[in-house]
């Protein structure tokens, strides 16, 4: 029982640790709702998040997509196809979800996933491919349309969408990058997803120590390594007044935070031991999956405390060559980019490593399924969550039939567990529109859309 006479007259979304000036914002707690503060009646209406965890460099094709398990394997193909494959097909429509090795790791979730499968982006020659897949991916322009760029680019997805869910939270938008890597050689293109229009690139954020301080406020405390070990002292004579379901929900959160902090403290340890050894090229020893996993667990934070509602996670940059350590994974450093263009040579290691990126969205997804919001709702039912590349294969870099998955439940607006295979030539800009329309926002048209995807509405 929630003790309502002595409830704190505190807002949910922060609590401050007097000790240090650092503030943590809170997760959703029942013990606050029926105060009457203003913001937290707003609050018990659980907020709509819209999230992405992109793909570089394409995918196998064989381990990904139904029905291609037995494909030739492509030779380099140089760039800008259209490539369609012409073996074994699916029937364009709605089926049930089969679940290829690269798959299989999402099948805890089949009911709250669905494999969006056929739908093209048009190539604007002039580009790069991987540049024009990374940057134009949530792009809002049709190829053609913008006159004073090579890219077909301006304001993306992320941005467009916080106008109508993005507003009352701290940042509008959150947008991650797993690279740290400092012999960067490619322009900002291959790099990033989020634009606030035409050559105004929203830069994203590499390194998991400056996000935390971002998202927590910490900069100002740098003394302190773990803000948690500030809060908890005030925290106590908080939790004496929340419900058992909201104490428990408190420690979760508070154990979320610590173990982000330890990883953060681990790779912190690991690259002052590297530079104290003068190691030749140290990112490359860093083990890349921990470093995936720490940045999707502090974007999913940002969306449970609603530090934002809107943020996306690039899991590499495009065409990076640099060799990276995948602990555990792979027996040695390799380049995700190169092994693509040999796939004959590579074919296992690429297996792999698709398959570990999508076992990382689908951690994420389990994680977001357990965290507990309004009216009997998890966060992943408030959130729309695409996994995406901006090619449909990482050696011939076709811009048609490219990898989706949606998941999440839109607050109650998605219909999933199916796999969708679209017509050819169905614009990618079609499921920006039903995500857009879902969302709230009054969207006829999105970029070269020519309708909706009504196969995942509700």
């Amino acid at each position: 029982m929630t003790n309502q006479q002595n409830a704190p007259s505190i807002s949910r979304r922060r609590f401050l640790a007097g000790a240090g000036g650092v503030a943590l914002s809170l997760p959703w707690l029942e013990s606050f709702t029926d105060r009457c503060n203003a913001e937290d009646r707003k609050a018990t209406a659980p907020a709509q998040r819209l999230a992405f965890f992109y793909l570089p460099n394409g995918i196998v094709r064989r381990g990904f997509f139904p029905g291609e398990g037995d494909r030739p394997l492509p030779k380099f193909a140089g760039q800008n196809n259209v490539w369609r494959f012409e073996g074994k097909t699916v029937p364009v429509g709605s089926h049930p979800l089969t679940f290829t090795p690269t798959l299989a790791p999402l099948h805890n979730m089949r009911d709250r996933i669905s494999l969006i499968t056929g739908m093209d982006r048009t190539f604007q020659h002039g580009t790069d491919s991987h540049a024009q897949a990374a940057s134009c991916f949530l792009t809002s322009v049709a190829p053609f349309e913008v006159k004073n760029s090579a890219y077909p680019l301006a304001r993306t997805l992320d941005h467009v969408a916080a106008d109508t869910i993005g507003q009352a939270t701290p940042y509008s938008t959150l947008e991650l990058s797993c690279n740290d890597h400092k012999n960067n050689i490619e322009s900002i293109y291959f790099d990033n997803m989020s634009w606030y229009g035409t050559g105004h690139v929203a830069p994203s954020m590499r390194n998991p120590r400056q996000v935390y301080d971002r998202l927590f406020g910490t900069r100002a405390n740098t003394r302190f390594r773990n803000i948690t070990d500030l809060a908890l002292g005030n925290a106590q004579q908080l939790q004496k007044r929340l419900s058992t379901s909201d104490q428990r929900k408190f420690d979760e959160y508070f154990e979320a935070i610590r173990t982000i902090e330890t990883r953060m403290d681990r790779i912190d340890s690991m690259k002052s031991e590297l530079a104290a050894a003068k190691v030749e090229r140290p990112a490359e020893h860093l083990p890349r999956d921990e470093y995936i996993h720490l940045m999707g667990d502090l974007l999913v934070t940002a969306l449970q405390s609603s530090i934002t509602s809107v943020g996306s996670l690039m899991v590499g940059p495009e065409r990076w060559t640099t060799p990276t350590n995948w602990e555990g994974i792979l027996d040695k450093p390799h380049s995700h980019h190169a092994m693509t263009h040999s796939p004959q040579n590579h074919l296992e290691d690429l297996l792999k490593l698709d398959r570990f990126h999508v076992s990382a969205f689908a951690r994420l997804l389990e994680r977001m399924d357990g965290i507990e919001e309004a009216n009997g709702t998890t966060l992943l039912d408030n959130t729309i969550f695409t996994l995406g590349a901006g090619m449909g294969d990482g050696t011939t870099h076709q811009y048609n039939d490219l990898p989706l998955i949606v998941a999440g439940g839109g607050g109650g607006t998605l219909k999933l567990g199916r796999h969708v295979h679209c017509k050819a030539g169905t614009p990618l800009a079609n499921l920006w529109l039903t995500q857009l329309q879902t969302l709230g926002a009054e969207r006829e048209r999105y970029a070269d859309s020519t309708g909706i995807l009504t196969e995942i509405l509700a």
